[in-house]
């Protein structure tokens, strides 16, 4: 699965991400590349709210956006959103990242995340797998 960050990086052309985002998603294009549905309305403001120009982009990286949301993502993500309110209650953490547990309790279904943010993943799930562009 493929997190926001990177496809922004795509989006955007940055300079300084945008060539090890590329070459990471060509690298893992034979798994079958998706986003989350969060990620898509991640995506709204980098595509001025057009949803078609969004999922033209998307088609044209070779990236789905049909996987829907199931049951056992919202399950997961009730658990995740309890465990990580425990700890931020502990740690004192300011960021409450409700998008990054849902998309962490969606990417658990597949073979875990591509992202140039795992430290924000490794303390909601620590058993995802996560991958990052190197660059």
């Amino acid at each position: 699965m493929v997190d926001t960050s990177v496809v922004v990086d795509l989006v955007t052309g940055d300079p300084l991400f945008e060539p090890a985002s590329t070459a990471c998603l060509q690298a893992h294009l034979n798994d079958g590349l998706v986003i989350s549905p969060v990620t898509f309305v991640e995506l709204g403001p980098s595509f001025s709210g057009d949803d078609v120009a969004a999922e033209a982009f998307l088609k044209s990286s070779r990236i789905g956006t049909a996987e829907f949301w199931t049951p056992g993502d919202t399950l997961l993500a009730h658990r995740l959103w309890h465990q990580f309110q425990l700890r931020r209650r502990q740690l004192q953490v300011v960021k409450r990242p409700v998008a990054d547990v849902m998309i962490a309790a969606f990417a658990e279904r597949f073979q875990g995340i591509i992202t140039r943010n795992a430290s924000d993943f490794r303390h909601i799930l620590p058993t995802l797998q996560i991958v990052e562009p190197a660059g």
